[in-house]
């Protein structure tokens, strides 16, 4: 039903993960008889739940271990892990400033390049102690740096900025991301995010996602709609998104999972958000 703004303005009404519960059903399952298996770009897993791509949350480590646990981590590439031989001393320093210091600090961290060698590096640490190596990229950075990952021969590419579609304005001096091409071109499977609606889920399929990471702005780590007022709550662009996964694969016989990817805090959020029509979900602070 929408709902009227103003003259000429309407709005429909969209329902954040806060604002819904689940209804029990008539049965109990035992937790045993349930299956929570999922597959993403051809890689099984037990446990629906991908850690973020961030410094704080993942390294080489975290994801060997999540791997072994029957979950995914992913390693943020563009990020201290890549700037720095060790990173350990780097995130102590950024752990013991306040927040008038942390601006300033990454700042002074970042202006450290991205060293190719070093994501070579950190793909083959993960592969080696048996761990699945899923690495992020920007849009920017996957133009930058995708040969070297297709080189180092990574397991998944999640290709992830605030708002990803494949019409891009720019001007005719900068060359977008070809999102089509790119999944094309590289070896492994390719992941797309972050988008809310169903019209971008559905154009990010068609160009060749292997998955498509759904949330703008929920996420306690971004400012998207405090800054750009941008966003869909998170319950109905699971649900949105969903609908686009389920009329591709009628149409294709292709099925694409769709992650929920942002303020998912409790196990109460991942289920409703599974409920919602997430394939899995993406978590940073838990």
């Amino acid at each position: 039903m929408n709902i009227q703004l103003g003259r000429g303005k309407t709005a429909r009404r969209a329902y954040g993960i806060d604002e819904i519960a689940l209804v029990p059903g008539p049965r109990t399952l035992d937790p045993e008889l349930a299956d929570t298996r999922w597959t993403i770009g051809g890689v099984e897993r037990e446990i629906p739940i991908i850690a973020s791509a961030m410094d704080c949350v993942s390294d080489v480590g975290m994801a060997v271990e999540l791997a072994k646990l029957g979950a995914l981590g992913v390693l943020n590439l563009e990020g201290i892990q890549t700037r720095y031989e060790d990173p350990e001393p780097i995130l102590d320093r950024i752990a013991s400033v306040g927040k008038e210091e942390f601006v300033p600090l990454m700042q002074e961290l970042y202006a450290q390049p991205v060293q190719p060698d070093l994501i070579r590096q950190r793909i083959s640490d993960i592969k080696s102690q048996g761990g699945i190596a899923a690495v992020s990229l920007t849009p920017m950075g996957a133009a930058k740096y995708g040969k070297t990952v297709a080189d180092a021969q990574a397991d998944l590419v999640f290709i992830q900025a605030t708002v990803v579609s494949t019409a891009h304005l720019s001007p005719e001096n900068i060359a977008p991301l070809d999102l089509e091409k790119f999944c094309a071109e590289m070896p492994m499977p390719v992941i797309l995010g972050n988008c809310v609606t169903y019209d971008v889920t559905m154009n990010l399929l068609k160009a060749g996602a292997a998955g498509v990471l759904v949330g703008i702005g929920p996420g306690a780590a971004c400012t998207s709609r405090g800054v750009l007022g941008v966003g869909i709550p998170q319950a109905t662009a699971v649900s949105d998104c969903a609908d686009a996964r389920d009329d591709y694969y009628r149409e294709t016989g292709s099925y694409v999972p769709v992650v929920a990817d942002g303020g998912l805090v409790t196990g109460g959020d991942i289920c409703k958000s599974i409920a919602s029509g997430a394939d899995a979900v993406k978590n940073g602070s838990p």
